[in-house]
């Protein structure tokens, strides 16, 4: 299994300390050559990190020299997994050996590389710890997706670190805290050669100026990342590449996984052909690493320290092109996505030595925490915040108020509402104030007027000044202007009273004469004639114009040309199909298109359902028309003058529960208008490819800068979710290989890897209950545990209450029942 980091740090420097002990208890007249000798046993220590590097996909296949240098060479671990696949989460994992529910950087967005990281966790991660016992350390490539350059992270003497996500060419790195722009020069400023030149440049002054200080280095490559740019040298290799297509690729729908998987189907053909072009850029990448870890090796063999140094290889988290239907990415629980490869070869390790299973289980642990998801958010509870505030008894509460003096005059004040009052047996009581008559009365006047002004605005209706009615003395004047004889009287001399029939227009240079009411009558006449004897005919016409429309290339006002319905297939104008001459040929090609017409066919099938769904609820939903003869007698209030009058006619002991309503309904505002902020400029970039709540991207002809490129067009495809929040359990031991998951959805998913090594089929409906219940304990301490002693997981079996089964107890609480299949 993969230990962590840190705890790894500790064994080598546990190691380390254990021979110098030895070394002490010679006698007297070797003891002083031993301690100077004994400085050259502290063992140098170099960290290789790729990105986004697979095992299940085959990447390893073509670095021939990474595995003789580092499996021929060293110990392989079989079964290295990550407990995050995503970048920024398990890299802080890497550097602090916590799980992402101790140090809280659950995404590569929130949270990574914040304040509340840099000052918490950051100065606890094993480069402090290390650089304090007298390691020179130093790194060199990716650090943290959000690192944005401005500070030298503590515990590193030497910084040359990337600003923000992987890049090959055109990227920012902070050099010891100074930014460092670079280009597009392969020969300058290729991310891998350059990391590597960096790091070997500085192992060899560090070991020429400090000779006898151990140096721990971290090599953190870019590659095989995105945007997958190659080296010139490797840009033609691996044609047909086709190590991706494992038994899971492109085995979708699943049904019977969680919601992602159940809507994601079968990728189409462009889809599979961009998986193709995919995975051999991946591994044109990786051509330059595997040359990094030679040169590396080369360098330590020339400078005498490589038998003084241990190498670590290994990958943040693995990745999937293809599988489940899923065409690209990472942050599943599956092996293809947890499972890294993990090399180390040093002092003391066996050359081609494999650990494969947990043999000693109390330094490997065998079941460990995969999580993965955003922050939960916890519900704001108005009520419980209203009960807190109002402790005291009533009368104390009323006591408490009639203190205020806008309570203490007798409906005196200006806008007063409420006022405090004495009975006959002496106990304060809060009074609404009553309004004499008149002041209702003028109130009334004041609401007629304004119902008046504004009457049509209440449902936004524009009725124009149809509620405006004019004085007694405006009308009498306007009596006498239009019995005045000697006023022009108006004469519209444009005005039409009749309907035109006839229109003279130009076409080609020539005027024509049209006369509207034969023309009206003939279309009236053939338009009846048509619907009733010859629908064929109709509909021969109707298709005829809509091909007109969507024809590539044809005239306005002639003939249409060939109707292209997919990108191999046409309606010619003779109402003729022909396709590409591949289709025809092949029957693969005939089998794929085919399918992706099916596709097409289902996916506007669902459309036009959704559609009439939509068109049925508006019917239902339709709102009144607007009616400016009834007169309103109430102004709708905007902004806080409404808010102020509400809040006046409330209850003062409901003025808290108010206002804790009040924030609530503020922040729901806010989260609104910043979705409708969001769906704005997506509309305006023209990104239809955002759908709400999945996590999907586009790719066109100019996403990859560097060859092969891509030259089949553009598409968009989907591949995480909102709700793809889950905790499982991994376990790898003699007896038992399996995952078992609970995601946020109240999904469960089981998979035995000894009968089902890809993952197909979820078995979870064949586990035992009390199975299920004891996962769920175990899964429930891993997700809350701190430490190592917590975090630290029972070493053998699922039997309940045996001595070698862990610490569970029957006892502990009731059966799970919130759990789907």
């Amino acid at each position: 299994m993969k230990p962590s980091w840190f705890a790894l740090m500790l064994a080598v420097l546990s190691t380390e300390m254990l021979t110098s002990h030895c070394s002490t208890i010679k006698s007297p007249r070797f003891r002083g050559r031993v301690q100077q000798e004994r400085k050259n046993i502290r063992p140098n220590i170099i960290l290789v990190l790729t990105d986004d590097q697979d095992v299940e996909l085959g990447s390893l296949q073509v670095m021939n020299k990474t595995r003789r240098i580092m499996e021929n060479g060293g110990a392989s671990f079989i079964n290295a997994f990550v407990t995050t696949p995503m970048c920024c989460p398990s890299r802080s994992s890497m550097l602090t050996g916590k799980y992402v529910h101790n140090h809280n950087i659950y995404t590569n967005n929130e949270n990574c590389s914040s304040p509340s990281w840099q000052a918490t966790h950051e100065p606890r991660t094993f480069a402090v710890y290390l650089n304090n016992t007298g390691y020179r350390t130093a790194f060199f490539g990716k650090y943290l997706n959000e690192y944005n350059g401005s500070y030298i992270p503590p515990g590193w003497r030497e910084w040359v670190g990337l600003v923000k996500n992987s890049r090959f060419y055109n990227y920012t790195i902070s050099r010891n805290g100074n930014k460092e722009k670079h280009g597009f020069d392969y020969a300058k400023d290729y991310f891998t050669d350059l990391i590597t030149n960096e790091s070997i440049n500085y192992f060899r002054m560090s070991k020429r100026i400090y000779p006898h200080r151990p140096i721990m280095m971290v090599i953190s490559h870019a590659a095989p990342h995105g945007p997958e740019d190659s080296a010139p040298q490797f840009s033609e290799l691996y044609p047909n590449a086709s190590q991706h297509i494992t038994p899971s690729y492109n085995y979708a729908p699943n049904m019977d996984k969680h919601w992602i998987m159940q809507y994601t189907g079968p990728m189409l053909p462009i889809h599979m052909e961009f998986t193709n072009v995919l995975q051999r850029k991946r591994l044109q990448t990786l051509m330059s690493v595997d040359d990094s870890m030679e040169r590396l090796h080369q360098m330590l063999a020339e400078m005498g320290e490589l038998e003084n140094t241990y190498i670590i290889y290994t990958a943040d988290h693995g990745y999937h092109i293809g599988q489940f239907g899923l065409v690209k990415g990472k942050s599943m629980p599956y092996d293809f996505d947890i499972r890294v490869p993990f090399f180390i070869r040093g002092p003391s390790v066996e050359p081609g030595s494999v650990f494969r299973t947990n043999k000693k289980t109390k330094i490997w642990r065998d079941t460990f925490l995969v999580e993965r998801g955003k922050f939960l958010r916890k519900k704001e509870e108005p009520n419980k915040n209203t009960q807190q505030s109002n402790q005291l008894p009533k009368y104390e509460r009323v006591k408490e108020l009639c203190q205020q003096a806008r309570y203490q005059t007798a409906c005196e004040q200006p806008g007063q509402k409420w006022q405090c009052t004495e009975d006959a047996s002496g106990k304060l009581r809060i009074h609404k104030c009553k309004v004499s008559s008149d002041i209702l009365a003028i109130r009334k006047r004041t609401r007629s007027l304004h119902s008046r002004g504004y009457g049509g605005k209440d449902k936004h209706c524009n009725c124009g000044d149809t509620d405006y009615r004019n004085s007694r003395a405006q009308r009498k004047n306007q009596r006498q202007f239009l019995r005045n004889p000697n006023v022009q009287k108006y004469k519209p001399r444009f005005v039409h009273t009749r309907q035109t029939r006839s229109l003279s227009v130009e076409f080609e240079g020539e005027i024509y004469d049209i006369n509207l009411e034969e023309e009206e009558l003939q279309v009236l006449k053939t338009r009846s004639i048509t619907k009733r004897h010859n629908e064929e005919e109709g509909e021969e016409t109707a298709r005829a114009a809509r091909d007109t429309m969507v024809a590539d290339g044809a005239d306005a006002l002639g003939q249409p040309s060939s109707v292209r319905v997919t990108h191999k297939c046409f309606i010619l104008p003779n109402d003729t199909i022909h396709c590409e001459r591949e289709l025809y040929q092949s029957a693969r090609a005939w089998k794929d298109h085919k399918a992706y017409i099916d596709k097409e066919i289902e996916a506007l099938q669902d459309k036009i359902k959704n559609l009439r769904e939509v068109r049925g609820h508006l019917k239902r939903r339709k709102p009144d028309e607007c009616d400016c003869s009834k007169q309103s007698y109430y102004n709708k209030e905007k902004g806080v003058k409404a808010q102020d009058k509400l809040k006046s006619h409330l209850h003062p002991f409901k003025e808290a529960a108010q206002e804790v309503d009040g924030k609530l309904q503020l922040f729901k505002e806010n989260r609104r208008r910043k979705k409708e902020r969001k769906g704005k400029r997506r509309q305006k970039k023209g990104d239809e490819c955002s759908l709400p709540g999945l996590t999907c991207f586009t790719h066109d002809n100019n996403h990859w800068q560097t060859a092969p490129f891509w030259n089949l067009g553009s598409f968009c495809a989907c591949t995480s979710s909102n709700n793809n929040t889950y905790w499982c359990l991994r376990t790898v031991n003699d007896t038992h290989n399996f995952l078992f998951c609970e995601f946020a959805t109240g999904f469960l998913e089981y998979f035995d890897m000894n009968t089902d090594p890809y993952q197909l089929t979820n078995t979870v409906h064949t586990v035992e209950r009390g199975i299920l219940n004891q996962l769920h304990v175990q899964l429930m301490e891993l997700r809350s545990c701190q430490g190592y002693k917590q975090c630290n997981p029972r070493p053998k079996g699922l039997e309940t209450g045996n001595k070698d089964g862990g610490s569970y107890d029957p006892h502990r609480g009731q059966l799970w029942d919130g759990w789907e299949g």
